[in-house]
């Protein structure tokens, strides 16, 4: 099955990046082709049914698989990026994280209003940060239509704090 896989590739670091967070780093994945191929296939599965105009992918790993699923779904992708790092003209969301804060940018024409985006990224941990892109989302008057990630800390809550900006949330596995 696709989450055993899944779960014996991502390894645990513990103290990353502070003292007392364990991270769920999925580069081992990444080394696996055939493993990535069955990771998007299993996302475009999750979606079924689910329309999508566009995938908008959190930086910087949720750009890995975001631009593999806005391909399998025939659709364009969009970067979400830490400020700063978009060339044209932005709008700005700030977000709380697990460890810190940040503040996400979005191209202000990356979206046409009423396209309906999913949200990729690779983890789900308390949602600010798929929060903030949700909300840069709806700025440009589109649509979230789901929120995809390969996995997702149920222990910290983040899916709860998604109910109001999204009908759907999806992760492949669950810690």
């Amino acid at each position: 099955m696709i989450e055993n896989k899944i779960k014996q590739a991502v390894r645990d670091i513990a103290d990353f990046p502070k003292p007392g967070i364990v991270f769920k780093d999925i580069t081992p994945i990444l080394k696996d082709a055939e493993l990535c191929s069955e990771i998007t296939a299993a996302l475009v599965n999750q979606l079924s049914g689910v329309q999508i105009d566009v995938v908008a992918g959190i930086e910087s790993r949720g750009f890995l698989f975001g631009m593999l699923l806005a391909q399998a779904l025939k659709v364009p992708f969009v970067p979400i990026r830490k400020a700063g790092k978009l060339p044209a003209k932005t709008i700005q969301q700030a977000c709380n994280l697990e460890y810190g804060s940040a503040i996400l940018e979005l191209h202000e024409d990356a979206l046409i209003p009423g396209q309906k985006v999913l949200i990729h990224d690779d983890l789900l941990a308390t949602g600010g940060t798929v929060v903030a892109a949700a909300k840069l989302v709806s700025q440009l008057q589109a649509e979230v239509v789901g929120c995809s990630f390969i996995i997702a800390l149920e222990f910290l809550a983040g899916r709860e704090k998604l109910k109001d900006y999204t009908p759907q949330t999806f992760a492949l596995i669950s810690y």
